[in-house]
């Protein structure tokens, strides 16, 4: 079964700068390209979604330019892009949104587990981020476990938005705080415009730790609270390298949807992607303001 990626970080050092990688000797300086990427991916993985990697400023516009051209490009494999924006300043989000349309991008994302928590609880952020739902963007939210509670209060407040959670909602694995992430996931899990992407995890365990024995509570969890119809697959290569690496992460993959059905399993995979990001078709018309 091959996978849909909907997470891949790809660096393009010639032209943009990426600060916050610089303290992690294992991100900080290798180019981390598509070819890397298809080599250690090979066959098990059909295509992948470019992921915005967090750029510095003020290079995140381009950085969605430059990965929309390579998407662009037939047969390799780059099946769209998940651009980034400011949804709290609105000086230039209609344009912006507006010239994303014509570059075809799939969805958006704000980092937000670095930001103050306020960030996404002003009306600026979230009347913008209610105007991706109205174009058929969605929006994923990258948060840290205990700021779950501020993504909910974001999601509940944008209802037509659909919003994917990344990496599980990053628990710690390494400190063994299941309670009191578990009970954040049901809680978003019960807003119907939440998804959930099955990434990024290898990198919260206990260096060494990252196996399926040690993965299976957390991962069952989010998957009885969202189901495999709102759980989605991502690589977050190269940020994997911190845990498990890719090869590792596709092997520990392949033993989770082993466990399941044929059906739960290419929900997963692939299908659930697909109709979160492939199978839209934003509204390219004009933005209200």
């Amino acid at each position: 079964m091959q996978l849909i990626d909907t997470h891949l970080h790809l660096f393009d050092r010639a032209r943009l700068g990426y600060a916050w990688a610089s303290g992690i000797p294992a991100l900080a300086t290798a180019p981390f390209t598509l070819a890397d990427w298809h080599a250690l991916a090979g066959d098990r993985v059909a295509g992948a979604l470019f992921m915005e990697v967090a750029v510095d400023d003020p290079g995140w516009q381009d950085e969605a330019r430059i990965f929309a051209a390579a998407a662009a490009e037939p047969g390799n494999g780059l099946l769209g892009v998940i651009a980034a924006c400011r949804p709290e300043t609105d000086a230039g989000f209609d344009a912006w949104l507006e010239e994303c349309h014509g570059l075809g991008v799939r969805g958006f994302r704000r980092v937000l587990h670095t930001m103050p928590d306020d960030l996404s609880q002003s009306e600026t952020f979230r009347a913008n981020v209610r105007k991706l739902g109205r174009h058929g963007f969605t929006f994923d939210l990258c948060v840290l476990a205990r700021q779950l509670p501020v993504a909910r209060e974001l999601a509940a407040a944008c209802p037509d938005v659909q919003f994917v959670l990344d990496h599980l909602g990053v628990p710690d694995i390494a400190g063994g705080a299941f309670e009191p992430w578990a009970a954040g996931i049901t809680a978003i899990a019960a807003l119907p415009n939440v998804a959930v992407k099955l990434s990024g995890i290898t990198a919260y365990c206990a260096p060494g730790t990252a196996t399926l024995q040690t993965l299976r509570p957390w991962v069952d969890h989010a998957l009885a609270a969202f189901g495999p119809g709102r759980m989605c697959w991502g690589s977050d290569w190269p940020v994997v390298d911190l845990g498990t690496g890719l090869p590792g992460w596709l092997d520990l993959t392949q033993a989770i949807l082993g466990a399941l059905s044929a059906d739960e399993a290419a929900a997963i995979a692939a299908d659930t992607a697909r109709r979160l990001y492939l199978d839209r078709r934003p509204d390219g018309g004009g933005v209200p303001g």
